[in-house]
């Protein structure tokens, strides 16, 4: 089996395990950040892109790839980009469980390395990006599954201190009530989350070569509902002071590494 198939059943396995992943987040806690402004623009999706994590197999390392950037028309100060390592979705089998997982991958950067890392970017220019990655270390105990990554950003512009955060930083009844009006149509109220923006995130997955295929084969249905791609952001529509976001036009989709919706509180 040559490496370029390996890499992409891994990638297959890498989508269908983290819509797999829809049963577990019943266990994590919940958004418990202070109030951040809304953004003085109308698109948060300038901030962090290219976002890509590894497909590795147990003992080896790789990297998650970021590109930060400022769309503001004033400098960002004191930016911090977080990562971590927040769930877990085995397979086969679908077993689910919260970080605690023993082999967990270990992220690392210049300053440090954990379950979390955090990366000091400090000042970009209006318009000025900045490409990053952190480090990726697994054991020979890691197990085979999707170990998803939420992202947060906060950073000052103007004087003012703005954050965003990934999906993954929410349970289901603080997402819902913030991302569903009473008739079921989309919508995205960044007060009641308590955020500037939402950020998209990623996921770890790790696969034994010896069955990469065959899991590739069996959750490639699953697939499906998630496209090309499983991080799509909300479109903003017309803005509210409350920082809510609509638009009737507009496909509202969540940028999460678990899909757009979730049936479990807590998840």
């Amino acid at each position: 089996m040559s490496s370029a198939r390996l890499r992409a059943g891994a990638r297959c396995v890498s989508i269908a395990a983290v819509v797999g992943s829809l049963l577990l987040l019943g266990l994590l806690p919940g958004f418990s950040a202070a109030a951040y402004p809304p953004l003085p623009i109308a698109d948060d999706r300038g901030f962090l892109g290219n976002l890509s994590g590894p497909s590795l197999t147990p003992g080896n390392s790789g990297a998650i790839d970021f590109t930060l950037g400022d769309p503001l028309s004033l400098p960002i100060t004191d930016a911090v980009l977080t990562f971590q390592v927040y769930a877990f979705n085995g397979f086969p089998g679908n077993a689910t469980a919260t970080i605690s997982v023993a082999g967990a991958p270990v992220l690392s950067n210049a300053t440090g390395s954990g379950g979390s890392v955090g990366i000091d970017v400090g000042t970009l220019a209006a318009g000025a990006t900045y490409q990053g990655s952190i480090g990726v270390a697994t054991s020979a105990s890691t197990p085979s599954g999707a170990f998803a990554v939420r992202s947060a950003l906060s950073f000052v512009e103007n004087g003012t201190t703005y954050g965003l955060e990934s999906r993954g930083w929410f349970n289901a009844t603080t997402w819902a009530a913030a991302t569903e009006l009473p008739n079921g149509s989309a919508t995205l109220n960044l007060t009641r989350l308590g955020v500037s923006g939402v950020l998209p995130e990623t996921a770890i997955v790790i696969s034994s070569s010896s069955y990469s295929w065959i899991l590739a084969g069996v959750l490639v249905g699953a697939a499906v509902f998630v496209g090309a791609g499983a991080y799509v952001y909300f479109r903003r529509g017309t803005s509210s002071s409350s920082g809510t976001r609509m638009g009737d036009d507009v496909d509202h989709q969540a940028p999460s590494a678990f899909g757009k919706r979730r049936t479990r509180d807590g998840d």
